[in-house]
């Protein structure tokens, strides 16, 4: 007769395979207090601001990067600075495994994507992403400044929803007493909804799309964050998926003004 020992049997095997336990989760490589994820989660929501400010940046054209660039930045400084040996733990190496990660889940998480948009779309009405309709006009300057604008700010979108995700895992499991494998779902299931609520502004406050087509999109885009625990993986994947889709939408709209 076998046994499962209990740190086996709380993990999603699945979807975790041997990738080791969760940054800053049972002692590993540290823990964090609880106020050193309150300031952690502050500095989440400073950066969201400073990003969303309705500002002029100095610096002309490059202005526009620094929100950009302080949106990521802000809530790793944090972390730096409540584990500052230990901060970079979220973050791994990229190999062949990882890109072909990334490249396999923005296709999975575009499937999932168009076909729940697709289906709520059939319900109820959806509002359009600005950003793509703005985009089309954009000259080639204006594209490629675009384009890389969002290197910075998809990787900020993955450090002010992953890290959420781990101090939402301490809460549910030392705050509450849920076991480790309830504590990643239910730090899944959280986070996806957080992520899909900051979108709202952009989706014409439409908070079913939100919540059902970002939200959903959002959990496939944590998958690769489960299975790898590196942040690189996750960034990968979701900067894959929107230069696809903002790259469709640029030649849907070439295709619809040569029609």
């Amino acid at each position: 007769m076998t046994t499962t020992s209990p740190e086996v049997s709380e993990r999603l095997v699945r979807w975790e395979g041997h990738s080791g336990e969760f940054p800053f989760f049972n002692g590993v490589p540290i823990s964090l207090s609880a106020s050193q994820w309150l300031w952690v989660m502050a500095m989440v929501v400073v950066a969201f601001v400073v990003l969303t400010l309705p500002v002029t940046w100095p610096g002309g054209s490059a202005g526009q990067f620094i929100p950009a660039i302080l949106f990521p930045l802000i809530p790793l400084a944090a972390l730096a600075y409540v584990a500052p040996r230990h901060w970079r733990v979220i973050f791994g190496k990229v190999g062949a495994r990882e890109l072909r990660l990334m490249f396999g889940f923005a296709l999975l998480n575009i499937v999932v994507s168009l076909s729940v948009g697709a289906i709520v779309a059939s319900l109820t009405s959806v509002a359009s992403n600005a950003s793509t309709a703005q985009l089309a006009d954009l000259d080639s300057a204006g594209k490629a400044a675009f384009f890389a604008k969002t290197l910075p700010q998809l990787l900020g979108e993955e450090v002010i929803t992953l890290l959420p995700f781990l101090a939402l895992m301490q809460v549910f499991s030392k705050g509450l007493g849920i076991g480790r494998r309830g504590a990643i779902i239910g730090a899944w299931l959280a986070s996806s909804v957080m992520f899909g609520l900051i979108h709202l502004p952009t989706y014409d406050w439409n908070l079913i799309q939100c919540l059902v087509i970002i939200g959903s999109a959002r959990m496939v885009l944590t998958l690769p964050w489960i299975l790898t625990k590196n942040l690189w993986v996750s960034t990968g994947a979701h900067i894959i998926n929107d230069w696809l889709l903002f790259g469709l939408g640029i030649l849907g709209a070439g295709l619809a003004a040569g029609a």
